[in-house]
C-alpha cells in the first residue's frame, strides 16, 4: 500500500473514530440537528456514534478495513437527511448560510474518500493485497 494511501486511510480514520466519540460528548448537539420525523432521537444519536467510531476503528485493520470503508460509505449516506435538516433550519447551528450550504458537497468528498479506500485493491505493487 502506498504511503499515500495508508495515510490517508489512518486520517480517515481518526476522523470517523472522532466524529463518532463526539456523539458521546455532546449528544444533545446531535439530537437537536436529528431530523423531527426520526424516532428515538437519542438511541440513533448513539447508535451513529458507535457504528462512526466503530467503522473508523476497524478501518486500522487490514482484516476489516474495505467493509469498514463500506460502513463509512453507509454511514455517511445515513447521517445525510440531518446535514439537511441542519441547511433548511439553520437556526439550530450558528453559522452563514454559505457554510450550512458547503455542508452538502462536502459529505460527497467524504463519500470519495471512503469509497477510495471501499474498492477493490490495485494490481500495482505498492497496492493492498
Amino acid at each position: 500500500m502506498s504511503v499515500a494511501r495508508t495515510t490517508s486511510k489512518y486520517l480517515l480514520a481518526v476522523f470517523m473514530i472522532a466524529a463518532g466519540m463526539m456523539h458521546f460528548v455532546q449528544p444533545g448537539f446531535y439530537v437537536q440537528i436529528m431530523p423531527p420525523y426520526l424516532p428515538w432521537p437519542l438511541a440513533l444519536v448513539y447508535l451513529s456514534g458507535l457504528v462512526e467510531s466503530g467503522c473508523g476503528g476497524l478501518l486500522l485493520t487490514r482484516r476489516f478495513s474495505r467493509a469498514a470503508a463500506w460502513g463509512v460509505i453507509v454511514v455517511l449516506i445515513a447521517i445525510f437527511p440531518a446535514n439537511i435538516h441542519i441547511y433548511q433550519h439553520q437556526e439550530l447551528i450558528p453559522a452563514s448560510p454559505a457554510l450550512h450550504l458547503l455542508r452538502l458537497p462536502l459529505q460527497a468528498v467524504f463519500l470519495a474518500w471512503a469509497f477510495w479506500h471501499a474498492r477493490a485493491p490495485d494490481t500495482a505493487p505498492d497496492s493492498e493485497t
